[in-house]
């Protein structure tokens, strides 16, 4: 008499596959609440990175003391609030994302330097409370 060839898995081989994949899947929906905040922390820094060059890009473009799209009057500080589609306000709204301020150190005659920071989010002062991140560039203009 012939025996028949069966062949599969026994109920112990396929637990002992189930569970381990179980502990791989289980540490890999660990790491995604992670993957998720870097990359929102890389998408904020990016935006406030163009803010930053918009703004600068504005400062060297114009030929009298009073920048053309921004109004930033060179001397004096001034803090401009952005959204997420990069609009600019001079106050904070409801859209506001980002707050840039732009401040300017003394300087010698024709010099001027500004130091831009972009803090967000945009409700959070940073000189009262801690931004959840923020961006910061030096420029210098020569106002000859």
């Amino acid at each position: 008499m012939k025996r028949a060839n069966h062949s599969g898995f026994s109920l112990v081989e396929v637990t002992l596959a189930i569970g381990i994949a179980a502990f791989c899947l289980i540490a890999v929906f660990g790491l995604i609440p992670v993957g998720v905040q870097t990359n929102r922390n890389a998408t904020s820094q990016t935006a406030a990175t163009n803010i930053i060059a918009s703004v600068i890009a504005d400062m060297r473009a114009t030929t009298s003391s009073i920048s053309p799209q921004y109004g930033i009057t060179f001397g004096s500080s001034k803090t401009l609030y952005f959204d997420g589609a990069g609009q600019f306000a001079t106050s904070l709204g409801t859209n506001s994302r980002y707050r840039a301020r732009i401040t300017f150190s003394p300087s010698q005659a024709g010099l001027s330097y500004a130091d831009v920071k972009v803090t967000w989010p945009a409700p959070v002062d940073p000189a009262v409370g801690a931004p959840s991140g923020s961006v910061e560039m030096f420029a210098a203009f020569d106002r000859n």
